[in-house]
């Protein structure tokens, strides 16, 4: 009982406060004490902790020089105060998985949440990053330059940044289930994750952060660029990944799935970098 009312005080607090910096929006703010609440009482530090590195360094990254990225933000789906959809997004798969772990512990659901969190971290990095080079992004799909801002567009910054930000995950979780080079600890960290710590170590970490976080970077890029839907601005003529642009003027569908929202393609890429580390793991386990 004492883990529930823990998660749920940092995880209002945390939301409280993000909701004040206009980084969360209401349903934004309720959907991550539900998430926030879960991963603690559910998983301990380890999988709380690492959700936590990953919403307030993109938090941080939203807010940074964040007038000189409007211009290319305007054309986003979602961008600044993220939503419930935004939330449900980047940590319901990984909420899902820790809910699998304390049914029927395995290390693999450890090691997949740890690629989950590797792909939305490293992506969101790489937008925020990326949305900052000098250089024109190229398509994923045809390597041609592309105006910025577009989806399925890739720059050096932005793989360098993806790169960095599947790292950081790697480490993180190496340091929330160990005190040193390997060395499981006990307590809060479930035992699912210190099985992986244990086995690969921190270099086997920061591999499993790097594969799933440019798998589901590289992933979110190529959806964007052929499956996600898109829209063109009929008093502008800028593509768009929203229905509405200037003046609230209604945008005209071009080409993508209408089912296939930036949300959606968020939680498949995801997956995908989830995937990529579980089989890492289980390859070297």
């Amino acid at each position: 009982m004492l883990d529930w009312l823990i998660g749920l005080a940092c995880s209002s607090f945390i939301a409280w406060a993000a909701w004040r910096k206009q980084s969360l929006s209401v349903s934004g703010a309720i959907a991550a004490v539900i998430v926030g609440t879960l991963l603690y009482a559910l998983g301990g530090l380890p999988w709380y902790g690492t959700l936590m590195v990953f919403f307030l360094t993109s938090t941080l990254l939203t807010k940074w020089k964040h007038k000189r990225k409007a211009v290319v933000e305007s054309s986003y789906a979602k961008s600044g105060r993220r939503d419930a959809g935004q939330v449900a997004a980047n940590g319901g798969l990984g909420t899902l998985l820790c809910l699998g772990n304390s049914i029927w512990p395995h290390s693999l659901w450890w090691a997949a949440f740890m690629g989950i969190m590797a792909a939305v971290n490293a992506d969101t990095w790489a937008t925020e990053i990326g949305g900052l080079s000098r250089s024109l992004p190229r398509s994923i799909v045809s390597g041609r330059k592309v105006p910025a801002g577009t989806s399925g567009g890739i720059t050096a910054a932005g793989l360098a940044a993806s790169l960095s930000g599947g790292l950081l995950i790697g480490v993180v979780g190496w340091a929330f289930t160990s005190t040193g080079w390997g060395q499981p600890i006990s307590g809060a960290a479930a035992a699912s994750s210190i099985v992986v710590t244990s086995a690969v170590g921190v270099i086997g970490l920061l591999l499993l952060g790097a594969l799933g976080g440019m798998a589901g970077s590289l992933s979110d890029s190529w959806l964007g660029a052929v499956w996600q839907v898109m829209y063109r601005c009929p008093v502008c003529g800028k593509e768009i990944e929203k229905r509405r642009h200037c003046n609230d003027t209604q945008a005209i569908r071009i080409r993508g799935a209408s089912w296939m929202t930036n949300d959606t393609v968020n939680i498949i890429s995801s997956g995908i970098g989830g995937a990529v580390s579980a089989g890492f793991i289980y390859l070297n386990i």
